[in-house]
């Protein structure tokens, strides 16, 4: 029985694949997902509902999923002249923001090519996704979110911080958040972390751990970490980085 974590998947659905068949992911496992399965790569639904399939899987939301949710729900709707008329501005532009310059349109072109019912089941799992997570596994306390504390000062309950903080706030990881817990985060690539000597690799450092490692960058790989052994996963595969701590 072991747990796993990947993060920012980002529509690589053959690169998941090859994860889940590295990992060989027992029925008594858990794999977390740290949100962000959603936009830019070719198969964002497709991946969804893969997840969906696998009863030991807990999503966590990422703002990919939040910027896709009310979009999604719209394209529900019938086109009337009522629904168009709800459609402001603001609305507009948020949907073009999130489709053009956010890598929606993948995630749009599949959902749309799903039935109502499949839809309404997608939409409904995203909702159901977790904010954070509190796990103590082999003797270490880790907290699991999508992106970071913003606003941290130490002493701040997890209960105290708003979904902004937790999704779309980066982390700091120059700042060791608790002596006692390991941070697990994704939404920003380790290729973007100031002095960190693997970029593109886990990043492990003052009780962080970051594993998005820029699935959907041309340079970029998908990762998935044990908690219970510390042993790093990458696809496409790299013996750079295929380690233990």
């Amino acid at each position: 029985m072991a747990t796993y974590v990947i993060a920012d998947i980002h529509g690589q659905y053959d690169r998941f694949m090859d994860l889940l068949k590295q990992i060989a992911l027992r029925d008594s496992d858990t794999l977390y997902i740290l949100g962000d399965v959603l936009d830019r790569g070719p198969h964002p639904i497709q991946t969804l509902r893969k997840l969906m399939e696998m009863p030991n899987v807990i999503c966590l939301v990422g703002n990919h999923e939040l910027m896709a949710l009310d979009s999604l729900k719209f394209l529900m709707q019938d086109i009337t002249e009522e629904t168009i008329q709800q459609l402001s501005a603001e609305k507009l532009e948020g949907v073009l923001v999130w489709a053009e310059r956010n890598g929606g349109q993948p995630t749009i072109d599949e959902f749309r090519a799903l039935s109502r019912k499949e839809q309404r089941e997608v939409i409904e799992y995203i909702e159901d996704m977790l904010v954070y997570e509190e796990l103590s596994i082999a003797d270490k306390d880790f907290l699991l979110v999508h992106a970071g504390l913003g606003g941290y000062y130490p002493g701040k309950d997890i209960e105290d911080y708003s979904l902004k903080e937790l999704v779309w706030d980066r982390a700091e990881y120059d700042i060791e958040y608790f002596p006692d817990t390991y941070v697990v985060t994704g939404h920003t690539p380790t290729q973007y972390i100031i002095g960190n000597p693997r970029p593109g690799y886990i990043y492990r450092s003052l009780h962080h751990i970051a594993i998005d490692c820029g699935s959907s960058k041309h340079d970029g790989r998908l990762a998935a970490i044990c908690l219970d052994t510390g042993k790093e996963f990458y696809s496409p595969s790299d013996k750079k980085g295929e380690e233990d701590e």
